[in-house]
């Protein structure tokens, strides 16, 4: 009988002592899966640890900056001339403050002379009144832009930031050519070939003589055509908002420093115009005062080509040969502006859970 209950009681107390060995172990294990639960980034070389990739479509605003401006500075435009542009881009995140950006963006820039000169600028304004000069320009651009967030997404992308400032900087090329609408007639009457309002391509006329072959005094001389594919950084500051677990919206206005000063096909000085030859509508194209309504023309004077012995009749100080006659400004190159609203969408995203052991 003692034998049987001593038996009992050793059982028992076996018993209560893997009862609590094991109760111990779970709240060591608990312990640990709290811990693993507190410090979870999810798994490496996927969403995780905040690496993925976004597609997104924006709609720009389009404004330039540069010899055809209100002004003759830096920050001149005119509002009235915004054009828009569409956007695709490809992102991908590279970690919590990180992104690269690729994308492609088709847009018009556009400038005038009569419709935005500042008259009440009585030395500036009515010059570039009386010049009458007037472009537009369809933008195809490629960029690659680096975007650096303020704030820190330090999860995944599922709880990435509500809102984030971010400032972005890259390199863009781009495809130009400047147009202009043909006038009813050549200077002295003579027919054009195109009909009047058609888009004229400006670079092929050379507007500055660059197909001509210029004498060595001549202001222009050395003057060589303009490439139609351009360099520019765009540089600038924005923000981006959540809008749920996979899509995000980004606002944002930048500019394009490029590196050439022909977006509106004008730069130097005026040429003699008798160096466009037989080409009327390049000549017609180069100077365009004459088409001013006839009450606002001031007194037009005779001058005698010393290129090809033709008479024309331009306003004073516009259409001739001299290094005072200026067409533009060489000393700045032109930008334009880019104010983007932005949607993107997180590819491959799906809602992914932690397992714990």
């Amino acid at each position: 009988m003692r034998k049987l209950i001593f038996g009992g009681l050793c059982l028992a107390f076996l018993l209560a002592s893997v009862v609590e060995a094991e109760a111990q172990f779970n709240r060591k294990q608990i312990k640990k899966n709290n811990k693993r639960m507190s410090t979870y980034r999810g798994k490496k070389g996927g969403f995780g640890n905040k690496v993925y990739n976004a597609v997104g479509f924006s709609v720009s605003a389009l404004n330039y900056y540069g010899d055809i401006a209100p002004r003759p500075s830096r920050v001149s435009t005119d509002i009235s001339f915004t054009r828009p542009a569409l956007g695709l881009s490809l992102t991908h995140r590279f970690g919590p403050r990180y992104s690269l950006m690729a994308q492609f963006m088709y847009g018009t820039l556009k400038g005038s002379d009569v419709e935005s000169a500042d008259q009440g600028d009585a030395e500036n304004g009515v010059f570039r009144y009386q010049r009458n000069l007037s472009f537009r320009n369809r933008i195809k651009e490629l960029s690659l832009t680096a975007y650096f967030d303020l704030f820190e997404n330090d999860a995944t992308y599922i709880s990435r930031v509500k809102w984030t400032p971010y400032a972005f900087i890259g390199v863009v090329g781009f495809h130009h050519n400047p147009q202009a609408q043909a006038p009813a007639a050549g200077l002295n009457g003579e027919a054009l070939g195109v009909a009047e309002g058609t888009w004229v391509d400006l670079k092929p006329l050379g507007t500055e003589g660059q197909n001509a072959d210029l004498d060595q005094n001549d202001a222009n001389f050395g003057i060589k055509p303009y490439s139609n594919f351009q360099v520019a950084i765009p540089f600038g500051l924005g923000a981006r908002f959540r809008i749920n677990e996979v899509m995000d919206l980004w606002a944002d206005i930048g500019f394009r420093y490029t590196f050439t000063d022909y977006l509106d096909d004008v730069s130097k000085n005026y040429v003699d115009l008798g160096v466009f030859g037989d080409n009327n509508l390049a000549r017609a194209m180069s100077y365009r005062s004459n088409e001013l309504p006839s009450g606002e023309i001031p007194t037009l004077v005779p001058y005698t080509s010393a290129v090809n012995g033709v008479e024309y009749q331009t306003i004073p100080g516009y259409g001739r040969e001299h290094p005072a006659n200026m067409r533009g400004s060489k000393n700045d190159k032109d930008i334009y502006m880019v104010t983007t609203i932005r949607l993107t969408y997180i590819l491959g995203a799906t809602m992914h859970k932690a397992k714990f052991r």
